[in-house]
């Protein structure tokens, strides 16, 4: 039976669905039960990762060392995970993280943008910790494309490369493509992260596995920004029914979705008009709540404005071009 890397990250990128709000107590209460479930490695942080507090992204409830201490001091088998984001995050921020026992970081760039990540994927490695690179929008570069960007990260010393579906816009035939291609080309391991606008996210996980992906996201009720992230509890469902180990217990992880996360959600995690809206323009998730609040603030329809940015191609850290869209179809529909 193939095994299958689980990497959990509700910590981090289900931070988008509460607005940033878990407390350090709260996440605390998630890392132990994941880690008694058995799960491999926790990613853990402001949704956005390293540095991601801020006015721009969203101030986190608590600052991230509180955090990682409250995570760190529960886990007993599972790694702890942080993401970075260059021009985000930086090297003194991760120094920062690494002094609570964090183990794995994930190098995040624009799928086009590896060579920004170089230099933090050569002090992760130089420090002994696990390197990943993360090609973010995975969507909006053709295959070869995305193998140019992975064959980077490998040259820089990367542990494994991610392929991203960041907008949750691709297909099952999407990823096999591109995953494919980077499984056979590659002499690391591949992994594949994916979001639900387009209610694919497990069905994607599980073409990018087939195509080669030895290690897969997910989180536990699946939260995360936009429609959310592949549900942590059903995949782990649906790789054992596929005859994969994941060394994940599921009546563990069904029990906390029930007694913990559910309890802890701000609202359902579904697909919606304007979550799904995202994955059929292609938008960067994270502009989901940036986008409600520009549309109610300015009196337009919200779908428009995510419409607009996939047509703009527009990327994580554009979120200033969220209000200058708002504003011009605002002017538009008064004319």
């Amino acid at each position: 039976m193939k095994s299958i890397r689980i990497i959990d990250s509700t910590l981090r990128d289900g931070m988008h669905a509460v607005s940033h709000q878990f407390t350090p107590e709260q996440m605390a209460v998630i890392a132990s039960k994941l880690d008694d479930a058995g799960v491999d490695t926790i990613e853990v942080g402001h949704g956005d990762g390293l540095g991601g507090s801020s006015i721009q992204y969203g101030f986190s409830r608590a600052p991230e060392a509180q955090y990682f201490k409250a995570v760190s001091q529960v886990l007993k088998k599972t790694k702890l995970a942080v993401l970075l984001i260059p021009g985000i995050g930086t090297v003194e921020d991760l120094e920062a993280a690494m002094e609570y026992g964090v183990k794995t970081v994930r190098v995040a760039t624009h799928v086009t943008e590896a060579d920004a990540g170089e230099q933090h994927i050569k002090f992760a490695k130089n420090n002994g910790l696990e390197a990943i690179g993360f090609l973010m929008m995975s969507h909006m570069a053709p295959p070869e494309k995305i193998l140019e960007q992975a064959k980077k990260f490998e040259s820089y010393g990367a542990d494994m490369v991610y392929v991203t579906d960041s907008a949750g816009a691709m297909l099952p035939t999407d990823i096999t493509a591109r995953i494919g291609l980077v499984c056979r080309e590659l002499s690391i391991p591949v992994g594949f992260h994916a979001h639900n606008n387009l209610g694919l996210a497990i069905g994607n996980t599980f073409a990018a596995i087939q195509a080669g992906a030895t290690s897969v996201d997910a989180t536990v009720c699946g939260l995360g920004a936009g429609a959310g992230n592949s549900q942590l509890e059903a995949l782990v469902a649906v790789l054992h029914k596929g005859g994969y180990t994941t060394g994940v217990d599921l009546y563990k992880l069904m029990d906390m979705s029930r007694d913990v996360v559910e309890k802890l959600m701000h609202r359902p995690q579904s697909i919606n008009a304007d979550t799904l809206a995202i994955g059929y323009a292609g938008a960067y998730g994270s502009f989901l709540l940036h986008s409600r609040r520009a549309a109610e603030k300015f009196g337009v329809d919200a779908r428009d404005i995510l419409m607009e940015l996939g047509q703009r191609k527009t990327v994580g850290g554009q979120e200033d071009m969220i209000i200058d869209v708002a504003i011009e179809l605002a002017k538009n529909k008064k004319q």
